[in-house]
């Protein structure tokens, strides 16, 4: 898989904490690193939520309450989520977790304004509202 450093440390432990909806990574390093599954959701490396380039991002709405059911070993370099929304084409190598578990703060932080600034929530995600339906016709 490319991008993955060689010094990157591995992950010693991974829990899911199903109550409070985190996962809690400790790594070789002594680093350890609680990340809610929402956060780890919205950030996926699959190529629906980054899509294949640059620009081409898919902002991730209405998570908040998004479970991890499982998780699977990829080779000796990656985990494989499964969420409750059925979304379960990300691979997190050693070196994505680590990265997000280092930059949680600003990367969250980033992740709320561009919510902010597309008018979304956490709370709904808007590609499976009902479609609007037309105003009256007038003749009810």
């Amino acid at each position: 898989m490319a991008g993955l450093d060689k010094n990157t440390p591995h992950p010693t432990e991974i829990k899911l904490h199903q109550k409070s909806r985190e996962m809690e990574l400790s790594f070789a390093d002594g680093s350890n690193f609680r990340l809610s599954f929402e956060f780890l959701r919205v950030h996926s490396p699959s190529a629906e939520v980054r899509g294949h380039g640059p620009g081409q991002e898919t902002l991730q709405t209405g998570k908040r309450n998004v479970d991890i059911k499982a998780i699977e070993p990829v080779g000796n370099y990656a985990i494989q989520p499964f969420f409750s929304d059925e979304h379960d084409t990300g691979i997190y190598s050693w070196d994505l977790l680590y990265k997000l578990g280092t930059n949680k703060d600003e990367l969250w932080a980033d992740y709320l304004a561009r919510l902010e600034a597309a008018g979304s929530s956490r709370d709904i995600d808007s590609t499976t509202l009902p479609p609007k339906t037309g105003g009256s016709c007038g003749k009810h």
